[in-house]
């Protein structure tokens, strides 16, 4: 389980986070909305400790993440996978090597005949087997999204984090990224957290949807109770996503 508590986060003169509080149990699919630079990436830097709250805490599994060392830092951050807005591949690695990494620099001392077989179980996965040799050029947008979720589910994470998953991605492609979402939270039983604004994903994907605006949690619940909202600020962010 990871709650957030009256989360607070300034850049300068600039408030972003303004008391966030948000419940993420274990084994649910969360999605966080809200308007471009509303804090949704700030939010999830949090929890995986890229930045210290101003005030508040983010705490995972029992632990406040911003008191951990720097070891217990990094044993948290091996329960975490990220999938990056951009899929963030290497463009000079294969798809193996870009898979792999977080083994390849493990302390646990993979052989090359592991990594690879593990890489291939991942890819499997997410219905890319056989493409291990490819480099990032060549792949089309929706392949180098799911070689990043390949390498986000490369260490068997507890959580994944989703950075605006289907972004740049034609609807069938989007519609077939969030099939996989849903899959792998059934399936893998993990807890994801998916930041977005798009709002067909939300519907495909979310157990709960979490809106922030003006720098607090708005919006806590199901996305039929987020699409049934009277209220002007909920009804005016649907209406910008054309949904």
């Amino acid at each position: 389980m990871i709650e957030i508590k009256n989360l607070h986060k300034s850049f300068g003169n600039k408030e972003v986070l303004k008391g966030i509080n948000l419940d993420i149990e274990t084994g649910e699919t969360i999605v966080i909305i809200g308007r471009s630079g509303c804090g949704k990436s700030v939010l999830i830097k949090h929890i995986v400790g890229l930045l210290e709250p101003d005030e508040g805490y983010v705490k995972v599994e029992g632990k406040i993440v911003s008191d951990l060392n720097e070891k217990e830092l990094y044993q948290l951050r091996k329960k975490f996978g990220f999938l990056f807005q951009g899929a963030a591949l290497f463009d000079s690695m294969t798809v193996e090597e870009n898979v792999g990494l977080a083994l390849a620099e493990s302390e646990n001392k993979y052989s090359p005949k592991e990594i690879h077989n593990i890489v291939e179980e991942k890819l499997s996965v997410v219905d890319l087997s056989g493409i291990h040799k490819l480099k990032p050029a060549e792949l089309s947008g929706g392949m180098k999204k799911r070689v990043g979720l390949a390498r986000a589910l490369i260490t068997n994470p507890d959580y994944i984090l989703y950075d605006e998953p289907t972004t740049g991605l034609d609807p069938i492609m989007s519609d077939s990224i969030d099939i996989m979402i849903k899959n792998l939270a059934e399936k893998l039983n993990v807890t994801s957290i998916v930041v977005t604004h798009d709002m067909y994903s939300v519907k495909n994907v979310a157990d709960k949807v979490a809106m922030i605006h003006d720098g607090i949690i708005y919006f806590v619940g199901t996305p039929d109770e987020l699409l049934k909202e009277k209220d002007t600020v909920i009804v005016d962010f649907i209406k910008r996503t054309g949904v």
